[in-house]
Formats: structure tokens, sequence, C-alpha cells
């Protein structure tokens, strides 16, 4: 893996454990050679993770559409910043440069780039890992919603399975590295006309 794509909050929220998070996968990346791809911003825990893999001499680019660079006040600091036109240049950009995706906590912007990207992997236009970094329990109530939809029949096949949930960065980092892409059956077939 060359370069991590990792969706998260602009606020840093009220546990202190999702900056904590934020700080040891950004210094593991560095570490590790891994690139960092993320939203461009300089507040929250986009800010927090930029500023732990720039301080481990980690490469970081960051991608926000010029809307909010202003608003996320875009990190000036990153190896490359990328000012795009809208949010779904700056998701493509991001899909675009990376091998693999993580959420850390984060609102309904960090829901809304997990849950496309992971759409794109579940129609096959990527075969890319997806990961929850489940901070503190964070992403519990999702896993269950996620689990409920399975059981309830509108998630089907291999999608919740290939979803990688760990709770720490290191962890993640391996089942990243070491994650082999299902088979990807069409499940939505349609009608010739």
């Amino acid at each position: 893996m060359k370069r991590l794509c990792v969706f998260c909050g602009s606020s840093l929220g009220v546990n202190s454990a999702y900056a904590e998070a934020a700080t040891t996968l950004g210094t593991l990346l560095a570490a590790r050679g891994i690139g960092l791809v993320y939203g461009g911003g300089n507040v929250g825990l986009m800010g927090v993770i930029a500023d732990a893999a720039l301080a481990g001499d980690g490469e970081v680019i960051g991608v926000i559409p010029r809307a909010l660079a202003d608003r996320e006040i875009a990190h000036t600091g990153c190896t490359e910043l990328r000012v795009v036109d809208s949010m779904h240049t700056r998701k493509a950009v991001m899909a675009d440069l990376a091998d693999a995706f993580v959420a850390l906590p984060g609102g309904i912007g960090t829901l809304e780039e997990f849950f496309e990207t992971w759409t794109w992997a579940q129609l096959g236009v990527h075969a890319k890992p997806i990961g929850l970094l489940d901070v503190a329990g964070f992403w519990g109530p999702l896993t269950g919603l996620l689990d409920h939809l399975q059981a309830e029949g509108f998630l089907r096949g291999t999608p919740r399975q290939s979803l990688l949930v760990h709770g720490e960065a290191g962890v993640m980092l391996e089942s990243l590295a070491a994650f082999t892409p299902p088979r990807v059956r069409p499940w939505l077939r349609l009608r010739e006309t």
C-alpha cells in the first residue's frame, strides 16, 4: 500500500481518544512510508492526522473543494494541496490517489465519503480495501445497523464481510495490507429493452 485515504471529522469530537487515534495513525503512516490522502483541512481530526504524518516526514496530500478551503481552513503545510471545484471531484481525486480507505470518527461528511467509497467497491468500481477505525467503540452503532441491514436482506453477499473494522491503527494497517478483494458478483441486472 503506497497511500491511504482517511475520512475523518473537521471537529475533534468530545472524546480525546479520537485525536489520539488520529495522531497514532498519522505517525504510523509516516513511519511505514505510507502516504496520507485526506480532505485537506487544518482543523479537527483532519488537522491532527495531517500534522502527525507531517511531523514524521510523511507524504500528505490534501484534497479540498474551493468552497471549503476557507471554512475548513485548508492545510497549507501539506506535501501537496489540491484545491478542486466540487465535493464530487474531491472524492474522485482522493479515490484515484489512494490504495485503501479508512474512516476515523466524524460526522455526516465522513459518513457520506465512506458510504460512497464502499458502494463503489460493492458495484465493482474499485477493489480497494475499506475499514472503520473503531476508536472507543465509535462505530459500534453503525456496524450494528449494517448487521441489521444484512439480517433483513438489504445487504447481500460479501460487502459486510469485506468491511474491515478494528480498534487499533496498527492492526488496521496490517489488515489493509493483507486484504484480498472478494469476487464482486453483479447484484443489479438490467433488462435489455
